[in-house]
């Protein structure tokens, strides 16, 4: 198959590079350039000659790593799976669900054990946004979706706490963060600590780059802000950023608010938290410290 091919076999290789997410748009049954640069994709990531054809060898790994597309599949029709979570429900699973949805703001009560109606009200709002079928109810696509746009929760999220310490805590801080104002960047639990002289004033999640356009950790210092800067190279925005090293900068991500950890950036620190960067922004200065390691 290549470029200008139309019919239901280029509605199975896009339904197969789908499933591996290759592909994005809605199946179409036509080869077009975005069906080739999937191909490409697929092929380089392999270590296949990247002509963005598909040949034999192609085929074959990909219908290896892949399984036959569903009727749904291929004519792009969502249906919810088997429900693992759902209205009257109850236990540690519920607390934990409640708990990573307060995190992206679509629950806002006491976290509980309890699937009740506000639970389930969550939950569909959380699936409609998404394009999901909204049930109410957490099938594992649901789920899959929460848990990589969230992070495990904390015991005093899971049990209505406040933390001690409401920057958040110290534990595990690197000791070049224990003096003078740093940007305490922490690959192994994905966080950014603002401390001034050791004491943590704000703690944001965060990602980094993908293995092609990794995050360099080291030390740096901040050597520009632009709040509404625009990224020359892949013309996104990049509001509130905080350069660190060439153009690897903090900055606010959409897609980190969207998409959560399924994704990552170009190298550099995503915040998907608006508001608590836009006051971190007004509070660092240029000069202050940039660490970036694992714990």
């Amino acid at each position: 198959m290549a470029a200008g091919a139309t019919g239901d076999q280029v509605r199975e290789l896009q339904a197969r590079l789908k499933q591996l997410q290759w592909y994005a748009p809605d199946i179409n049954g036509e080869f077009d350039d975005v069906t080739a640069a999937a191909v490409s994709g697929f092929q380089e990531k392999r270590e296949l000659p990247a002509t963005g054809e598909v040949d034999q060898v192609t085929w074959d790994k990909l219908v290896a790593m892949t399984h036959t597309p569903t009727e749904d599949e291929l004519n792009n029709v969502l249906t919810a799976g088997p429900t693992i979570l759902g209205p009257g429900d109850t236990g540690d699973q519920v607390r934990e669900l409640q708990a990573r949805l307060k995190q992206i703001d679509w629950y806002s009560g006491d976290v509980t054990d309890t699937y009740g109606d506000t639970t389930a009200a969550s939950v569909k709002g959380f699936q409609e946004k998404r394009e999901f079928p909204a049930t109410g109810e957490v099938d594992q696509r649901t789920w899959d979706k929460l848990v990589a746009m969230t992070r495990t929760p904390t015991d005093d999220e899971l049990n209505n706490r406040e933390p001690e310490n409401n920057g958040g805590g110290a534990a595990g801080l690197d000791e070049r963060c224990l003096t003078g104002r740093v940007l305490c960047i922490d690959k192994s639990t994905t966080s950014l600590r603002w401390v001034v002289d050791g004491e943590v004033r704000m703690t944001l999640d965060v990602r980094f780059g993908t293995e092609e356009t990794p995050t360099r950790e080291g030390a740096f210092d901040v050597y520009r802000k632009s709040r509404d800067h625009v990224s020359s190279i892949y013309h996104t925005p990049m509001p509130y950023a905080m350069f660190f090293d060439g153009g690897q900068a903090v900055h606010f991500s959409p897609d980190f608010a969207e998409n959560g950890y399924n994704g990552g950036s170009h190298g550099c620190v995503n915040v998907r938290d608006r508001d608590a960067i836009a006051s971190l922004f007004d509070q660092v200065n240029i000069g202050d410290k940039v660490i970036i390691y694992w714990s």
